[in-house]
């Protein structure tokens, strides 16, 4: 994937430099003809090809957060949250 992305902004700063270099170019449209051509169009295609794999990350921070919440409830005593002993008699017995 990067690969592309070099070779686009490759080509786009060799546009650039032959903007810059012109006889009738500027060294100003040289700049704006590598970031129009080069970083924005890279950027955003960048961004977008990179959206899954931070979903992906996103949701392994989130599982492992759980997981950790969960292992620090079960390492508490009574971690079920439940009464710590009978308080009913059993059936038919007397206390």
């Amino acid at each position: 994937m990067y690969i592309v992305a070099i070779a686009w902004l490759y080509v786009a700063a060799l546009m650039a430099v032959a903007e810059a270099t012109h006889s009738a170019g500027t060294l100003l449209g040289g700049i704006i003809t590598f970031v129009l051509y080069g970083l924005l169009p890279m950027a955003l295609v960048l961004y977008v090809m990179g959206t899954p794999a931070r979903r992906r990350a996103i949701k392994a921070r989130e599982s492992a957060e759980l997981q950790a919440a969960q292992a620090a409830l079960s390492a508490q005593p009574d971690a079920g949250a439940e009464a710590a002993g009978d308080t009913v008699a059993p059936v038919g017995k007397e206390a």
